[in-house]
């Protein structure tokens, strides 16, 4: 994969170089088992609410604790985004509300409809 790194940022999930939407590229990352995270080919802004989600983790979770096992890391973080990013952490883009209360709001609109 070395191949696709000397004239682009280091990280999959910035697509500032036409490398990371080539063919080849999605056939490495196929054989590795990773799944690309862009939509549509060469459009960087698809992903914007992805990287948000990975810079709050980061910062608030992942940043702040040592995790002895992948499984303790896996559990601890699953537990957080449940826990605390769904049903109390507020976000700007949904008007300061939970994800839980504007999941709760959309199904409620649907059951009125």
């Amino acid at each position: 994969m070395s191949q696709f790194w000397p004239s682009c940022t280091q990280s999959l999930t910035k697509w500032h170089c036409s490398n990371y939407t080539s063919a080849e590229f999605a056939a490495v990352l196929d054989g590795l088992g990773i799944r690309q995270s862009a939509g549509r080919t060469g459009i960087c802004y698809d992903n914007a609410l992805a990287e948000s989600f990975n810079g709050v983790l980061k910062v608030e979770r992942v940043y702040r604790t040592v995790y002895p096992t992948r499984e303790m890391a896996r559990k601890d973080i699953a537990r957080y985004i449940e826990i605390r990013y769904n049903r109390k952490r507020l976000h700007s883009a949904l008007g300061y509300r939970t994800p839980q209360e504007a999941h709760d709001e959309y199904l409620n609109r649907q059951l009125a409809a």
